[in-house]
C-alpha cells in the first residue's frame, strides 16, 4: 500500500506569472508534498481541471478534428517542473465523461465522447513519453471522473461509458497502475470491468459507507484494487460542523481553525479509517490518502499538515501490521 494524493493544493493567483515562475511554483509545491511524506505525489494541479484539457481540444490550432487534439499538442506542462524530482509520481488527467458534460451537458453525442476520450489518451501518452525523457518514474495514472455516479447529466449507456474509459486508459494500461478517481461508488463496479483500469478510488473518509457498496468479489474477479480515502478534504463542511459545535466562526480565527481541523483529522482518526478499509478489502487496498484535492483549503501550511497526519497514520498502521 502506498500513500498518494489527488493533486490540487492551495496557492496564490497564478495569473500574470511567467512560464518559469509558474513551473517554479509547481516544483515548490511538489517538494512540499514530498516533505510531508507523500510517497506517490501528484503534480500540483493549479490550473482549472477542465480548461487545461478542453481549451486545446477546442482550438482549431491544436485540434485535428472535433475535440480531438493533435498528438504534439497534448501536453501537461507541469511535468516540466519535475525533472530530477527523485521519486515515483502520480499523473492526473480529467476523464472523458467529466470533460464531456462540462461542454455538452445532458446530451448523447457518443462520437464526440469517444473523440474526447481519445484526446485524454493522447494527453496520457504524451505524459508518459515526457516523464520517460525527463527521467521521472510514473507509478500511477489517474483518470478523474468526480461526476460519474453523481451527475444526472451523464446519459450514456454502461457500454458507452466503459468504451470511453477504455479508450482513455489504453495508452498506459499494463505499463503502470491506472486509477479512476470517483466521488461516488455507484459506478465503481462498472469501472472495475474496464480493461485498462485496475484501481478504483472513492471518497471513503467523508463517506465511510461508500466502501460498503463495493463488492470485494467483483474487484477480485477483475484483478482490481482500491484507493481508500482516509482523510477528509471537504473543508467547508468540516468547518461548518465545527462552527456549529463550538458556537463560533473559525474562518475569523485562522490559528484556531488549523488546530481544530488537525484535531478532527488526527493521525489516530485517519488510521482508524485505514484499518476499516483493510478489514474490508485486505490486500486489495493498494493506495491510500486524502479523499480529494486540497486546492480549496485556506493555507498551504494546513494542507501540508493534513498530508503529514496521513503519513503518520500510515506509518502507525504499518507498524501495527509488522
Amino acid at each position: 500500500m502506498r500513500f498518494d494524493d489527488i493533486g490540487s493544493f492551495p496557492h496564490h493567483r497564478i495569473d500574470g506569472l511567467s512560464g518559469e515562475e509558474y513551473l517554479s511554483l509547481v516544483r515548490r509545491i511538489m517538494e512540499m508534498k514530498i516533505s510531508a511524506g507523500v510517497q506517490v505525489p501528484t503534480y500540483p494541479q493549479l490550473r482549472d481541471m477542465i480548461e487545461m484539457f478542453m481549451e486545446p481540444m477546442r482550438s482549431p490550432e491544436t485540434a485535428e478534428g472535433p475535440y480531438l487534439i493533435r498528438r504534439d499538442a497534448a501536453e501537461i506542462i507541469e511535468l516540466d517542473a519535475l525533472k530530477s524530482i527523485g521519486r515515483n509520481i502520480r499523473v492526473c488527467v480529467t476523464g472523458p465523461l467529466e470533460l464531456y458534460i462540462s461542454e455538452f451537458g445532458s446530451t448523447e453525442y457518443a462520437d464526440l465522447l469517444f473523440n474526447i476520450a481519445e484526446s485524454v489518451s493522447r494527453f496520457i501518452d504524451s505524459a508518459m513519453e515526457k516523464t520517460r525523457r525527463l527521467g521521472i518514474d510514473v507509478a500511477v495514472v489517474s483518470i478523474d471522473e468526480p461526476s460519474l455516479g453523481i451527475s444526472s447529466s451523464i446519459l450514456f449507456s454502461e457500454d458507452e461509458i466503459i468504451r470511453a474509459l477504455e479508450i482513455a486508459s489504453r495508452g498506459c494500461a499494463g505499463r503502470v497502475d491506472v486509477q479512476v478517481h470517483l466521488h461516488s461508488p455507484v459506478y465503481a463496479e462498472l469501472c472495475a470491468r474496464v480493461p485498462g483500469i485496475n484501481v478504483i478510488g472513492v471518497e471513503s473518509a467523508a463517506h465511510p459507507d461508500y466502501l460498503d457498496i463495493i463488492d470485494r468479489k467483483v474487484l477480485e474477479e477483475n484483478d482490481t484494487f482500491i484507493r481508500a480515502g482516509i482523510a477528509r478534504t471537504d473543508i467547508l463542511s468540516m468547518v461548518a460542523r465545527l462552527n456549529d459545535r463550538l458556537g463560533t466562526n473559525l474562518w475569523e480565527q485562522p490559528e484556531r481553525l488549523e488546530a481544530e481541523i488537525l484535531n478532527m483529522e488526527s493521525p489516530g482518526a485517519i488510521r482508524k479509517r485505514l484499518e476499516r478499509a483493510v478489514r474490508m478489502f485486505g490486500g486489495l487496498v493498494r493506495y491510500a490518502g486524502p479523499d480529494c484535492g486540497l486546492g480549496s483549503w485556506p493555507s498551504q501550511h494546513l494542507a501540508a499538515e493534513l498530508l503529514r497526519n496521513c503519513a503518520r497514520a500510515i506509518e502507525m498502521f504499518a507498524g501495527e501490521e509488522s
